[in-house]
């Protein structure tokens, strides 16, 4: 049981002094750890420099085992430097497999942020969208300087139209031309009584 509590099983995951996820103190295994490991192991597997190491390897091996004067530990087939390389090849494999799907889990986890923020992003335009549309309209509703300009100009005109001053002038410009309406009017009558006495005289006697 002391030992299931300090592997971390059987014990209250409600403690907050270990993260959720994380390896319980006292394991033997941890899984970040070990793939920081395989991570590390699988990039220096993918260098130019292990190649030419091992290439370096093979051919040293190769040699002490042909030229006379040493032991010959692996004579031709050379049977226990391909056991190491197979030994090799069966770790190295999944090594390289875990720090794949590690690396794809933070793609994964990259491509989930980023369409988050695109999402967010495009909520934000569209709200930028609409707002922009608001003020427009309220703009187009909106008393502009050259309207309040325009509408002064025609309430100064009515205003000048309507002064004393104006006025008096009008009146007496309607009062000039009625004096000379009824004058013309006037003369014209006098003219037509003149001629109709002319035309009234004593009647002629006929011989």
């Amino acid at each position: 049981m002391a030992r299931l509590s300090r592997l971390g099983i059987g014990t209250d995951r409600s403690d907050l002094s270990v993260p959720r996820g994380a390896a319980p103190r006292g394991s033997l295994y941890d899984a970040d750890a070990f793939g920081r490991f395989s991570e590390t192991l699988a990039r220096f597997l993918g260098t130019g420099r292990y190649l030419f190491g091992q290439t370096l390897f093979v051919i040293g091996w190769i040699i002490l085992n042909i030229i006379a004067g040493v032991r010959h530990w692996d004579p031709y087939p050379y049977i226990l430097l391909n056991l190491a390389f197979s030994t090799q090849a069966a770790y190295a494999a999944p090594l390289i497999l875990l720090a794949q799907n590690r690396q794809d889990e933070r793609d994964r986890a990259n491509i989930e942020r980023d369409r988050e923020v695109a999402a967010r992003t495009q909520a934000d335009t569209e709200y930028l969208a609409r707002e922009l549309a608001a003020v427009r309209i309220a703009l187009d509703d909106m008393v502009t300087r050259a309207d309040l300009d325009e509408a002064m100009g025609r309430l100064a005109k009515l205003v000048a139209d309507h002064s004393p001053d104006r006025l008096e002038s009008s009146n007496g410009v309607d009062g000039a031309n009625r004096a000379s309406r009824a004058e013309s009017a006037a003369g014209s009558e006098s003219a037509t009584g003149s001629g109709r006495a002319a035309g009234s005289g004593p009647p002629r006697r006929d011989a």
